[in-house]
């Protein structure tokens, strides 16, 4: 078989570090989503049920048709802001999956008018690379931030990921995850109380449509997954090269998201900082085999999805220092890369930057984060520029 020939080490580790990094960087949040709305701890399970298997199955299937990695991710912005709403709007289980299913209609909506795609395909790829660049330079931070609190693991951690860079480049993300779990192991940093055993079950809710739960969760939720995480995602696939069909995966994400609603599975959505570790030179060093990354992605999330409890205990029991770190490192590729393309040209240089900066920022505007308004901010600063160009011509 195809897959099995083109599968790699490098390819499995980058496809495990992904599921590591991004379920045990946000998991706590799909919990508190989950807890603002009352659930019972049979209903926290099933939300790991089904964003465990729709984000599998729509990692995995997609990746081995098209022969190209594609990543698919729960909506983290989307969880904080369903945990904000739910417990300042005293909203029930039964009108949050209501609003889940509103909101999966619009992303189907958006996706099959091809409407987010051609925005998209109208942003520069400067831009959109300084757009990556600011998404990922944050977890690239972390990295050596950690040394606060865990100074002699970060220093293991780099020391073994710079001798490997140097020594065996494309196993230098797998030597620096089994240094550091060696090390974590060792010192007793692993917490293994977290670990419980059991299978995940799927709780069906049923659906109430309200107008308050429309307003202050549906909208919301829709909004800041295309905004804080689809466009995001779209710079990652146009940074590494990647011509996928955007509109048909946006609309299959709805798709999965309006089935899996009723049993937790509250927003499916384009990954950004997962899909860069799995979409880069780090993968593999030939980009048409890259795909076998984001399948080992998939195939551990549908795992997840059917253990639940077992697996999400053993993924967060790694320190939180451990993952940041790891995450950072396995990032600085394309943290350079995009910094490379977004400003090796002098005509998108200070617009590039802009974008660069704002989505650094960090800064939420109307409950829309930075991603959104750095492209927001480059393009204008685009615009004005090329505006006064004209004119003074």
């Amino acid at each position: 078989m195809r897959f099995f020939r083109d599968l790699s080490p490098s390819a499995f580790a980058a496809g495990f570090v992904a599921v590591l990094v991004g379920f045990t960087s946000s998991v706590a949040l799909v919990f508190q989503a989950a807890q603002a709305f009352h659930a019972t701890p049979e209903q926290i399970t099933s939300w790991i049920w089904a964003l465990g298997l729709g984000m599998g199955l729509c990692s995995l299937l997609p990746s081995l048709i098209l022969r190209m990695p594609v990543m698919v991710a729960w909506s983290t912005p989307g969880a904080a802001v369903l945990a904000t709403a739910g417990l300042a709007g005293g909203f029930s289980m039964g009108e949050a999956v209501g609003a889940f299913i509103i909101s999966a209609g619009l992303i189907i909506l958006v996706g099959a008018t091809g409407w987010f795609e051609r925005v998209m395909n109208r942003i520069p790829m400067e831009i959109a690379a300084a757009l990556l660049a600011g998404v990922l330079a944050n977890f690239g931070m972390q990295a050596f931030a950690a040394a606060r609190d865990a100074l002699p693991l970060v220093l293991v951690m780099l020391l073994t990921y710079l001798l490997s860079r140097r020594l065996a480049p494309r196993y230098a993300v797998i030597a620096t995850l089994v240094a550091s779990i060696a090390w974590v192991a060792l010192n007793g940093q692993m917490q293994w109380s977290a670990v419980h055993a059991g299978l995940a079950w799927p709780v069906f809710t049923m659906p109430q449509f309200s107008v308050p739960a429309l307003v202050s969760l549906a909208l919301p939720l829709f909004v800041v997954t295309m905004a804080s995480q689809n466009l995001p995602g779209v710079a990652v696939i146009r940074a590494t090269g990647y011509d996928l069909p955007i509109s048909r995966i946006i609309s299959m994400t709805g798709i999965a998201t309006l089935v899996l609603a009723p049993f937790g599975g509250y927003a499916l959505n384009l990954s950004a900082i997962t899909a860069a570790i799995c979409m880069g030179p780090e993968a593999h060093e030939d980009k048409s085999r890259r795909y076998t990354a984001a399948a080992i992605c998939g195939l551990f999330y549908i795992v997840i999805g059917i253990f639940g409890a077992v697996v999400t205990g053993l993924l967060t029991a790694f320190p939180k220092e451990l993952v940041v770190c790891l995450a950072g490192l396995a990032l600085l590729g394309s943290i350079g890369s995009g910094l490379a393309t977004a400003l090796k040209g002098e005509e998108h240089r200070e617009a590039a930057l802009i974008t660069f900066l704002v989505t650094l920022s960090g800064v939420v505007i109307a409950g829309v984060g930075s991603a959104f308004w750095g492209v927001v901010a480059g393009s204008l600063a685009l615009f004005v520029q090329h505006y006064r160009r004209a004119r003074a011509d």
